[in-house]
Formats: structure tokens, sequence, C-alpha cells
């Protein structure tokens, strides 16, 4: 007696080659949708939190070169006791010179370690999904 088939069965034996395909194709699409949707996301994020983060640093930039600026003066000032006043501003801009040097530095440092801005969790997870498809392709 043959056998007959369930027709509402989802076993891979039951289906024909075509529903395979269509399958595989209509997964792929949602995955890949799925995947961009997760980009998308992890992108809109890491933007919110730059520019947050770039609006703040801004302001306490302005406002720490309104002080920085009025202790610049007043070091003229004190040097300028002790040395003629040309002196203690070349003196003072010598200085600030290489502080801001070094600061430069420092900064583009960070500005490496902060690249790339790419969507680190979405190719992660895509990478995974095109091993789990060949793997399971493979078979």
């Amino acid at each position: 007696m043959p056998e007959t088939t369930n027709p509402g069965s989802n076993q891979l034996g039951d289906q024909s080659v075509g529903d395979l395909v269509k399958q595989l194709s209509e997964q792929t699409a949602t995955l890949v949708r799925q995947e961009m949707k997760l980009a998308q996301t992890e992108l809109q994020q890491k933007g919110k939190k730059a520019g947050i983060g770039a609006g703040m640093f801004g302001a306490g930039g302005l406002v720490a070169f309104f002080g920085a600026a009025t202790l610049i003066a007043a070091a003229v000032l004190g040097l300028a006791t002790a040395v003629d006043s040309w002196l203690a501003a070349v003196i003072v801009g010598v200085v600030l010179l290489l502080v801001a040097g070094v600061a430069a530095l420092l900064g583009k440092k960070q500005i490496e370690q902060a690249t790339p801005a790419a969507p680190e969790q979405a190719v992660q997870s895509v990478k995974r999904d095109v091993d789990t498809v060949k793997r399971k392709a493979s078979r």
C-alpha cells in the first residue's frame, strides 16, 4: 500500500523543490529586511548619541574657552610683574601652543578609535546568517 502524504505537513521530504525554493526566497527576503531594519536602528541610535554628545561638547568648549581666556589674561598679567609685558605674552603663548598640540594629538587618537561607524552588530548578524545558510545548503 503506497504511503500518503499529509498535505499540512511541513516535513522537507513532503515538499516539492519549487515549494522549497519559494520558501527559501521568502525567508531570505524577510531576513534581509530584518537585517536592514537592525542596521538602520543601530545607526539611528549611534547618530542620536553622537549628536547629543557633540552639542554638549560644544557648549562645554565654549564656556571653557571664556574661562581659559580669562586665566590666560591673568597669567600674562601675573608674569608681567616679573618680566616685560611682551615677554610674558610670548611665554604664555608658547605654553598654550604646546598644550594645543598635545590636545590635538590625543583628539586624533580618540577619533581613530571611534571609527569605523559601521553597524557592527548588524554586520556580525549577517555574517552568522550567511554561514548558517551555507552550512544548511551544503547538507
